[in-house]
């Protein structure tokens, strides 16, 4: 990690869209712009939070410790948005680690100006308030997922949710290029099974397989394994 220039727009993410303009120069004096390269970790899980960060460029992996050697993958965060939320509890410790995927830019602000920022701005307030309402719902949803569907719905689920979350290129391929170790882990199962299933869905002609890349071309099918 290493410090960036001042590359902010002050537009882009989450802290900047909802705060009121007079309260913008008061960011500039106060956030830093923090450089991440590919595989490096932004925070570890157990670590004092310091701050939150605001995703400018890039995208990371939110993860979480899953027995001794395995990780689950719980969100994947892209430009605009905040990272670091889950550690704003009353303990002030990471309950989570982040690591950046590719070359990635964040906007830190540490808690003291954060705590400052939401006091000024009632619409920041207000807005963070639903976004933690909507994560604890979709926490809630994955976390009975995780229980209740079998690995291939699993699987589905995952390649919804990115497809939702980053969109498609060019060429009708997911937005994101992740490792299939990675996409088995935001489906909580291993890397073999993992294969097994996509490669089955494959055949199925429900997706499509290019690399890293997948697309998908049944998008009904796949509703119906998670329904």
């Amino acid at each position: 990690m290493k410090r960036a220039g001042n590359s902010c727009n002050l537009k882009t993410c989450f802290l900047c869209r909802n705060c009121l303009k007079h309260w913008l120069p008061a960011m500039v004096a106060n956030k830093q712009n923090l450089d991440f390269k590919n595989g490096q970790k932004i925070f570890e899980e157990g670590n004092a939070v310091k701050g939150i960060y605001f995703l400018f460029k890039g995208k990371v992996k939110v993860h979480k410790k899953w027995g001794k050697e395995k990780q689950l993958i719980l969100h994947f965060a892209k430009e605009g948005d905040i990272v670091g939320y889950r550690g704003l509890g009353s303990q002030k410790v990471y309950p989570v680690s982040a690591t950046a995927l590719g070359e990635v830019i964040l906007c830190f602000i540490d808690i003291p100006f954060f705590e400052t920022t939401l006091l000024a701005n009632p619409q920041l307030t207000y807005t963070l308030m639903q976004f933690y309402a909507n994560e604890l719902q979709n926490a809630e949803r994955r976390i009975g997922n995780l229980v209740h569907l079998d690995v291939k719905s699993r699987v589905a689920e995952t390649l919804l949710m990115l497809k939702r979350d980053f969109g498609e290129n060019g060429e009708g391929y997911i937005n994101i290029t992740l490792t299939k170790q990675d996409m088995a882990s935001y489906a909580g199962t291993t890397y073999e099974t993992f294969f097994r299933m996509i490669n089955e869905l494959a055949k199925e002609k429900k997706v499509r397989l290019s690399g890293k890349n997948i697309a998908i071309l049944k998008e009904a099918k796949l509703e119906e394994l998670v329904s």
